[in-house]
């Protein structure tokens, strides 16, 4: 780090992106040291294979599992980890599409992409962490029920918008030496979150009607999970179709019924961004209808019936015994699906809109294949890659902290 980041000439968000990196590899070497005494001491975590297994009248030890392993570890270790090492390393790279040399450059892939003020890059995720933790204490102090709770529960949605505002400013939006990263990140916040709440509201509402006794409802059911064996690309070419505006099925329609002239989509950028979100969220909707099908018949009837003698409407019995059943699977779901909008929809775009108009359909993902492969700069795609790969790491973890924690599992 001395002949790099901290080398003459280098600024004050190298100096902090530096830090940030010598903090967090200390962080997991000391989180490594601490297991590693642990076991030395004889503190065993559940689960751990150490010693002699025995299993029936079999004893193995602990060297057959991972002999069995084997086969995956390899597999992983050249198609996975590999590569992500190699793509680290490549983002501290000037590299070019076809070109013999790399030269270094350090962390300036990265630096470009943020702004220029480290007092600000520290300040604004401070201040996103403060009203977090604060939301979090007023919660725990405060009674279910009352005024108190209520402006508790408000500054606790106020404190995860805070971290998307964070990181929008803490993103360039371009001019001098800096790559205008802003803009993307907003694209791919406003997407991914469309996609993710029509595919999933969608599948869950379409599941809710088809789960009901209906003459034809197992073929009726499969014909409405099978949008999700097409790939993205099929998806972004039938949509593409659709909406064209000069042959598309829905601009004929809307002109011919009902005397509307629908505007090229591809020249307007809400009209492009809700295009792609239809069309990725009509991708992923059967695989969300498949699971949702599959949870609802564990729903308990008698909790249902119990409830209808009650008195208690539809809509009571759905909010009050349908979601909390289900919450197990729309945790799941809320993964998978956010992973599908940041790393599937690039074929979906590249058909429709091609990242039209002026970028504002031009998700991370799609800038990194724009940035790396079109225009041959691969060193700046991989420190994109990378970047996506944290984000996508750090909203999983938050989704496990927040949202895991009311996931409820049976009679658990």
């Amino acid at each position: 780090m001395g002949q790099c980041a901290f080398a003459p000439g280098t600024t004050g968000v190298d100096h902090l992106l530096a830090w940030s990196l010598m903090i967090g590899s200390a962080w997991l070497v000391l989180i490594a040291l601490g297991s590693f005494f642990d076991r030395a001491d004889g503190k065993k975590s559940e689960g751990t294979m150490t010693g002699e297994i025995r299993t029936g009248g079999f004893r193995m030890g602990w060297w057959v599992p991972w002999l069995l392993l084997s086969p995956t570890l390899i597999v992983l270790i050249v198609f996975l980890y590999l590569p992500a090492y190699q793509t680290f390393t490549l983002s501290t790279k000037l590299a070019r599409l076809g070109a013999p040399k790399m030269v270094d450059k350090c962390l300036l892939n990265f630096t470009e992409l943020f702004i220029t003020d480290p007092w600000r890059l520290v300040a604004y995720p401070l201040v996103a962490i403060a009203i977090i933790y604060g939301a979090r204490f007023w919660l725990k102090h405060s009674e279910p029920g009352t005024w108190s709770r209520k402006g508790a529960d408000v500054a606790t949605v106020v404190g995860m918008v805070s971290v998307f505002v964070a990181l929008y400013l803490m993103f360039s939006p371009g001019g001098g030496q800096q790559v205008a990263y802003r803009p993307v990140y907003m694209t791919t916040v406003i997407i991914s979150v469309g996609i993710v709440a029509f595919g999933m509201i969608g599948g869950l509402a379409v599941a809710y009607l088809a789960f009901r006794k209906i003459r034809g409802g197992t073929l009726y059911r499969t014909f409405l999970i099978w949008p999700y064996a097409i790939s993205p690309a099929v998806a972004g070419v039938l949509f593409f179709m659709i909406f064209d505006p000069t042959a598309g099925i829905f601009t004929h329609t809307m002109s011919t019924l009902f005397g509307i002239d629908v505007p090229n989509y591809r020249h307007n950028a809400f009209m492009a961004q809700s295009a792609i979100i239809l069309a990725s969220g009509w991708k992923i909707l059967g695989y969300n209808i498949l699971f949702y099908l599959a949870g609802l018949q564990t729903v308990s009837h008698d909790q249902i019936e119990a409830a209808l003698i009650d008195g208690a409407s539809t809509w009571q019995r759905f909010v009050k015994i349908v979601l909390p059943a289900l919450s197990p699977i729309t945790f799941f779901l809320l993964v998978t699906n956010l992973t599908y909008a940041f790393f599937e929809v690039y074929a979906t775009i590249d058909f429709m809109t091609k990242g039209a108009p002026a970028g504002k359909t031009s998700v991370a993902i799609y800038e990194i294949i724009r940035v790396g492969v079109n225009n041959g700069d691969l060193g700046r795609g991989a420190a994109q890659s990378v970047l996506l790969f944290a984000a996508v790491i750090a909203v999983t973890l938050w989704q496990f902290r927040t949202s895991g924690s009311r996931v409820s599992y049976g009679g658990s």
